[in-house]
């Protein structure tokens, strides 16, 4: 896996790593783009707290932030980082897999 592929799966893994952000992206999954006023709204989650994981969101790729009417900011989900992320998972798991067999295999013997 490439050097920048590796980067952006960590920010990734960082970004889900809290309950709340992955609460925002759940409720922008389920209901698409929003503002940050629609997700306080709609979450247990004040105003101020949701526009620090936004930026958070935003800036390891997960989510684009659009300009909307009366100069408010929607959030849109990219899934572009997600998949670099399950790519390196998947590596990962090819890796223990291969371990794990050939440990069977000898156990086996």
């Amino acid at each position: 896996m490439p050097p920048d592929a590796e980067a952006v799966a960590e920010q990734v893994f960082v970004a889900l790593a809290d309950p709340s952000r992955r609460g925002i992206l759940a409720e922008l999954a389920a209901h698409g783009p929003a503002t940050a006023t629609d997700l306080a709204d709609r979450l247990p989650i004040t105003r101020q707290a949701i526009a620090k994981h936004l930026a958070l969101l935003t800036e390891a790729g997960l989510l684009t932030a659009e300009p909307g009417e009366r100069r408010r900011i929607r959030y849109r989900l990219d899934s572009a980082p997600i998949q670099v992320a399950q790519q390196f998972l998947a590596a990962l798991a090819r890796d223990w897999d291969g371990r794990l067999d050939a440990l069977r295999n000898y156990l086996d013997n």
